[in-house]
């Protein structure tokens, strides 16, 4: 069974209230995990979610500890919270890089997926902040210095180019409409499956024993509208995706 480690997909929002001459705030915790995580489970893939304020005590440090998954997916989590663990920010201490160990980690065989987002490749302001890092070095694609997002709220639709890959295995089409992704180049030995506007939507790559991916878009709203998500061919692609990239398929 391909077991998969989703780093991300979570949030905290704080609010405040005005209501005549008084106040008050509130906070909420928001996750975006579960239309990918029911689509994967109910294919018999194991997911283990890492919400994005864990990331950054509790993201593997090692090579050794990441080898309890096949597969990692990085989404919508800043690499600033892999670099940043609270020993080093709080205390000062030295750390691994865990940018260096998941390149290291997919060397070695590990299946490494990136998912679109405002953090995500280099994203919202430049915030996701991946350009130029081991990361950027491992995935097929090619992170831009600066704000990379499309939005298209008028609805894109994605175009499959490499319709035999394996990835797209019984994926039938039309594929949905999406609200937005992250703008990416691609090297020279990664392979496009789909584009969405003229530009890479889903590529991959094979990287000394391992395999990486790059889907542009979100797993879930707002990018991946709920048509997407609702989508029969949803399940399957990100299911093939997995298993893919854990080299069950």
């Amino acid at each position: 069974m391909t077991s998969v480690l989703v780093a991300g997909e979570s949030w905290v929002s704080e609010a405040t209230h005005y209501k005549g001459f008084d106040s008050f705030t509130s906070v909420t915790f928001h996750t975006g995990i579960d239309p990918l995580r029911d689509a994967l489970t109910g294919n018999g893939i194991a997911v283990t979610h890492l919400p994005a304020h864990d990331v950054p005590e509790r993201f593997p440090s090692s090579v050794r500890e990441l080898s309890e998954w096949d597969v990692v997916i990085l989404s919508d989590i800043g690499a600033n919270s892999l670099l940043l663990h609270p020993a080093t920010w709080v205390d000062g201490q030295r750390r691994p890089n865990r940018l260096k160990v998941l390149a290291e980690w997919v060397e070695a065989g590990g299946g490494l997926a990136m998912a679109g987002g405002y953090l995500s490749f280099q994203g919202f302001e430049g915030k996701g902040f991946y350009h130029r890092t081991p990361v950027d070095a491992v995935l097929p694609s090619v992170i831009a210095p600066h704000d990379d997002r499309v939005e298209t709220p008028e609805g894109a639709d994605p175009v499959v180019r490499s319709p035999d890959h394996r990835i797209l295995s019984d994926v039938e089409g039309p594929w949905p409409f999406l609200l937005g992704y992250n703008r990416f180049g691609v090297k020279d030995d990664a392979q496009v499956l789909a584009e969405v506007n003229g530009d890479p939507l889903l590529a991959v790559r094979e990287v000394g024993a391992g395999r990486t991916l790059a889907w542009a878009s979100d797993i879930a709203p707002h990018w991946c509208p709920q048509e997407f998500v609702d989508w029969a061919g949803y399940a399957v692609l990100f299911s093939n995706a997995c298993r893919w990239l854990g080299r069950e398929l």
